[in-house]
């Protein structure tokens, strides 16, 4: 890297990135044993590492409007921050459809989608520590195909969960519940593609 100080941004966006996974490890574990009335509790414990995810993506745009020269340019800095503090906030999302359709019971298809969900948030914070050393880095571009592909498991996993959903559910209101969590669930994995292609479109700009 050119410059020490520009170590900050890139580890900001790891940092950021490892919210993500702490917020998609509890909602698997909030599904794997799942105890209706202890929702409000995870709630409020998936909201702290929104909370905390959101911190650090505002403390590193207030640096970044006092930054002469930043690494990589601003508006750049500024959209990929974003998207990586959206996968946090659809994975929260998820569990609060859960509880806002008052679930009683976790779907086998939601346990599914929710293991995809894990894997392209570990996998982009793969690629941002990959990325923190962009110019240099052997394995960004396959990193960046791993959560395209991802991407594309979770869509078929969407399709599968609401075509069995509307063949072999009668009960309306359990469809319509069910329907907004697949939903959330699907936006997570393209909310981790949203990032990729955010990075595989700086790389280009700087290579």
């Amino acid at each position: 890297m050119a410059r020490k100080q520009d170590a900050y941004y890139f580890d900001n966006f790891i940092a950021c990135a490892e919210e993500s996974c702490h917020a998609a490890s509890l909602l698997r574990k909030v599904l794997g044993d799942f105890k209706p009335q202890e929702l409000e509790k995870y709630l409020e414990e998936i909201h702290e590492i929104e909370n905390r995810a959101d911190g650090k993506k505002h403390e590193m745009l207030d640096r970044l409007a006092r930054e002469f020269i930043p690494p990589i340019e601003r508006e750049d800095i500024v959209e990929l921050s974003q998207h990586i503090d959206t996968v946090t906030d659809k994975v929260e999302d998820v569990l609060l459809r859960i509880y806002m359709g008052n679930a009683q019971e976790i779907e086998p298809d939601a346990l599914e989608m929710t293991d995809v969900v894990i894997q392209c948030c570990e996998k982009v914070r793969e690629l941002l520590t990959a990325f923190a050393d962009f110019r240099r880095s052997r394995n960004l571009k396959d990193l960046i195909i791993q959560i395209n592909a991802l991407e594309e498991t979770s869509d078929r996993l969407f399709m599968k969960s609401m075509r069995k959903l509307h063949t072999e559910c009668s009960d309306p209101l359990h469809i319509i519940v069910w329907r907004e969590i697949y939903i959330y669930l699907e936006r997570c994995a393209d909310a981790c593609e949203h990032v990729a292609d955010t990075v595989e479109s700086i790389v280009m700009k700087n290579s």
